[in-house]
């Protein structure tokens, strides 16, 4: 039997893409006032940027309950003995504190189960979960698994350009960015991962400044094992980026992905991410 792979929503593993790997995704919830929406299943990207752009009010996010998790680990234990489960940085959201309270409410003996905090978001975290699901397949036991995704999240590497930072504020997802609020409105930040939180990496002018950043990012890089492009409302933008960048990488080594809703409570509109995982 083949180790199962559970990630959650943050990982910007589309249901798509997930049921083409075999991968279960548990969703966070999003929520507009008293309405809650499991995160890509209950409410699609298209509609949700579309309300977070001209709705009234800010949305809210919520982690999955333990149940939500426990309800996936019954499931999944009945064609399995093995599941292993990569979520977002603990530092971030109360996911993985769910998820093992969920590993530890199962029966003993009844699966085993391998709860990893990544302490990535968005695609530096789903391309290690791709990785870990692909060695799965060959066969890679529960061990090995866990063993390789714990030496691929240093490789991981998240950089991310914000139009505006006020809905990373206002969610109180800030981290060590916090020093950036005060700058000018024409100044665009970049902002990575650092210690499981968001921190800042530098300021461009302009949304095409951005963009020579992430691409001059890359080439920082001596060995590259795969790439992802995710952006919230900019598909053109992000379009142009993966065509620099196949002078790098190959198209088909570079993922694709739209911001989940979740974390486009946070990144806002206009938001552009790029992940590079280097090779061993």
């Amino acid at each position: 039997m083949a180790v199962e792979i559970v990630t959650d929503s943050l990982s910007d593993i589309t249901p798509e893409f997930a049921k083409e790997l075999g991968i279960t995704v548990v969703p966070l919830y999003v929520r507009f006032g008293e309405e809650a929406y499991r995160d890509r299943v209950e409410m699609s990207t298209d509609e949700f940027y579309h309300r977070l752009i001209n709705g009234p009010n800010l949305p809210t996010t919520t982690q999955p309950s333990p149940g939500d998790f426990l309800d996936v680990f019954k499931k999944l234990a009945k064609k399995t003995d093995e599941i292993l489960v990569v979520t977002v940085s603990g530092m971030l959201s109360g996911t993985y504190q769910s998820a093992m309270q969920a590993k530890n409410m199962m029966e003993e003996g009844e699966c085993r189960i391998e709860v990893i905090d990544s302490r990535k978001v968005a695609m530096s975290l789903g391309l290690i979960v791709i990785k870990a699901t692909e060695a799965a397949r060959t066969g890679a036991n529960l061990d090995e698994l866990a063993d390789l995704v714990r030496r691929a999240l240093p490789r991981s590497n998240l950089v991310v350009y914000f139009d505006t930072l006020k809905y990373l504020a206002k969610g109180g997802r800030i981290g060590k960015a916090q020093g950036l609020l005060g700058a000018m409105l024409s100044i665009k930040p970049i902002l990575t991962i650092k210690d499981g939180e968001m921190a800042p990496l530098t300021r461009v002018r302009s949304p095409a400044a951005g963009l020579d950043y992430l691409y001059n990012f890359v080439s920082g890089f001596a060995k590259i094992e795969s790439m992802a492009v995710e952006h919230s409302t900019v598909p053109d933008e992000a379009d142009g980026l993966v065509e620099r960048l196949s002078k790098i990488l190959p198209k088909e080594r570079i993922y694709r992905a739209v911001v989940s809703p979740v974390l486009g409570t946070y990144a806002g509109p206009y938001a552009i991410a790029l992940t590079v995982l280097e090779a061993e």
